[in-house]
């Protein structure tokens, strides 16, 4: 063996030292400098972040607690308590406010940034909203007895028409409050405008976050414009109301079971004082006596010519145009062909749905030793009881029953008027207030004013009856009974709308309206035999009123050869059916758009108009085969759908 090549010795122990293992060798002192920084963060942490956190959480609890105690009173019309509730959730807001600002420091950072300040407007707005509450509270504190409500009202020790006269005499101390209430509108409005609900996820959980916030933006955006442009009607409310001077107002009662273009066929005229809040029924007659004195200076429109039989323009058929400003100056422009002038100061209109709907509150009101009642009658298929006394009042041929009764309707309505006043306001007027805003929502009652400021105010809240200007597609079906008894009693009406969108960012649009009567014929249609004729074949008038420099493509159903004409800035089609009992009948029109969509463009916005005296008739819309929406139409209706 060579002695020079180096020996292993299989007794000693190698020591072989792992490669790659990290080894951290700290002094202590080093460790412990290493834990303060941690632990330094770790408090920064907990008292910048985590603890402004946990008490911003904490009292939001207790805000939203309140918060929730303050909306469950006002549910219950507690004025009282919610005046006392409202001044709780100020002050717990405020104290989550001074809270939240302990976390502005993050109002800087990218992305968190936004984020705190959507939480900052947020408070704010709500504060503003508080704010308006207590506004609102002090301004109808007065008046709560006389709304319905409970609470404190001053007026209680006095009779029915004294509370009604002193608030009206009060009206005035309203004004200042109503200056401020818009304005802290405003700020919630600008506030709440600030948040992007883009920021927020599609979906989280079962929520939906950017389009809830969409919804509350746009919500809380109409109910500011809505007060601000209807600002100038409260503020002029108590002279509406005859105070200082007396005013009066001429009421008409539109049947809408006999349809026309503004709600219904001019049955029956009421001419109304109202002085310092008190109303007086002055003449009450059937609208066919003011009619024996018309000169004839103002031919018919030639449907009614044609249909009716008739050369001259009688009041009864005056509201021939579908908005009910234009129609109401053609009535006032007969009215003065009769009596050289107007003797009063506004046009009210309302239907038998009003009348309905009042009585259900009221209950059985009593006239002409007859008990009208909403209870379904036998004599026309369940109607209520009060509509078949009505039609039969306005059905028979003039001598029978009419002349017995010729000013039922200012009776019914004086009826009604006495029952609301004669009791305890606690008892009607809140649920009546709450009807009557509805109501006036689905069109059953109308106005028209002389006075500039007043008509605004009235427009505003969609009591004018107007055909609306809209930036969009627009819908508007207008129909007219010609001549078929009451027929709109039993006849159902639906309307189907169909978009086919065209390569080149045109739109085709079908509309198919169907009209179906399952009800059969009235015997009392037989002339000879005088009977009631409620059901009968319907000769009825479209008009279908869409965005001017709309192009007819086709209109199918019409007896007549279909017309295209333009009027209020819309272009509008128009047909002639017939409806018969038992039968069906249907129109389809179909045009293109005068617009097209653009490439970047995935929505479209769509204004459909309800027409005064409908009631609820379906619609339903498609969008290259497939149905987007199906609803009752009540209101007017603004959509918003992807195409």
């Amino acid at each position: 063996m060579d002695e020079n090549i180096p020996q292993i010795n299989l007794e000693t122990e190698v020591k072989i030292k792992p490669k790659g293992r990290f080894s951290l060798r700290l002094s202590k002192k080093k460790l412990f400098s290493f834990l303060g920084v941690f632990v330094l963060i770790g408090l920064v942490i907990f008292f910048t972040v985590v603890l402004p956190l946990r008490t911003v959480y904490n009292q939001g609890l207790v805000t939203y607690k309140v918060a929730r105690e303050t909306y469950d009173v006002l549910k219950n019309q507690d004025i009282d308590a919610a005046k006392g509730k409202l001044k709780s959730t100020h002050a717990e807001l405020l104290l989550t406010q001074n809270k939240y600002q302990a976390l502005s420091w993050t109002k800087n950072l990218p992305l968190l940034g936004s984020y705190w300040r959507d939480g900052d407007h947020l408070i704010r707005a709500g504060l503003a909203g508080v704010e308006s509450g207590q506004i609102a509270i002090e301004a109808i504190l007065p008046y709560t007895d006389l709304l319905g409500l409970k609470g404190g009202s001053t007026f209680v020790s006095k009779s029915t028409d004294e509370r009604i006269q002193t608030a009206v005499a009060t009206m005035d101390k309203l004004t200042p409050k109503l200056g401020e209430f818009s304005q802290k509108l405003e700020i919630i409005n600008r506030e709440i405008a600030e948040i992007d609900e883009n920021r927020y996820p599609e979906k989280l959980n079962k929520f939906a976050p950017k389009s809830q916030i969409a919804k509350f933006k746009s919500l809380i955006k109409e109910t500011t414009s809505l007060f601000i442009t209807s600002k100038p009607l409260l503020e002029i409310a108590p002279g509406l109301l005859g105070e200082p001077e007396a005013k009066r107002y001429l009421i008409l009662f539109q049947n809408d079971k006999e349809l026309r273009p503004t709600g219904g066929f001019i049955t029956a005229y009421a001419l109304f004082k109202i002085e310092k809040g008190k109303m007086k029924a002055e003449i009450a007659d059937d609208i066919y006596k003011l009619d024996s004195l018309n000169p004839g200076k103002f031919p018919a429109p030639k449907p009614i010519a044609e249909n009716l039989k008739v050369t001259k323009l009688f009041l009864r058929d005056s509201n021939f145009e579908p908005d009910f400003s234009v129609s109401m100056q053609k009535f006032e422009d007969i009215y003065k062909s009769i009596y050289g002038k107007l003797n009063y100061d506004g046009i009210i209109t309302v239907d038998t749905h009003v009348l309905v709907e009042a009585m259900k509150i009221l209950g059985p009101i009593p006239a002409y030793n007859t008990n009208f009642t909403v209870e379904p009658d036998k004599r026309c298929d369940g109607c209520p009881n009060v509509i078949y006394e009505l039609e039969e009042y306005a059905g028979q041929r003039v001598g029978h029953t009419r002349e017995n009764r010729k000013d039922i309707l200012g009776v019914l309505l004086y009826q009604i008027m006495q029952k609301a006043l004669g009791v305890s306001p606690g008892q009607y007027w809140g649920k009546l207030f709450q009807m009557g805003l509805q109501e006036i929502q689905e069109k059953h009652i109308l106005v028209y004013m002389h006075d500039e400021t007043a008509q605004k105010g009235v427009e505003s809240f969609n009591l004018g009856g107007r055909i609306r200007d809209f930036d969009g597609d627009y819908l508007y079906v207008n129909d007219a009974n010609l001549g078929g008894a009451k027929s709109n009693m039993f006849v159902q009406q639906s309307v189907k709308q169909e978009y086919e969108k065209q390569g080149d960012g045109s739109l085709v649009k079908t509309v198919t309206i169907t009209y179906k009567n399952p009800a059969a014929n009235s015997p009392g249609c037989n002339l000879e035999r005088g009977g009631l004729c409620l059901n009968g074949p319907m000769l009825n008038w479209l008009r279908v009123y869409v965005p001017k420099g709309s192009e007819l493509i086709d209109l199918k159903g019409s007896e007549d050869k279909a017309v295209v004409s333009e009027a209020y800035g819309k272009t509008y089609f128009e047909g002639f059916l017939t409806i018969k009992p038992q039968g069906t009948a249907q129109v389809v029109v179909k045009y293109k758009l005068p617009f097209k969509v653009e490439k970047n463009s995935k929505d479209l916005k769509l204004l459909i108009q309800k027409q005064p005296g409908t009631d609820a008739n379906e619609y339903t819309l498609f969008v290259n085969g497939q149905e987007q929406d199906k609803f009752p139409l009540k209101t007017d209706k603004e959509l918003k759908f992807a195409l």
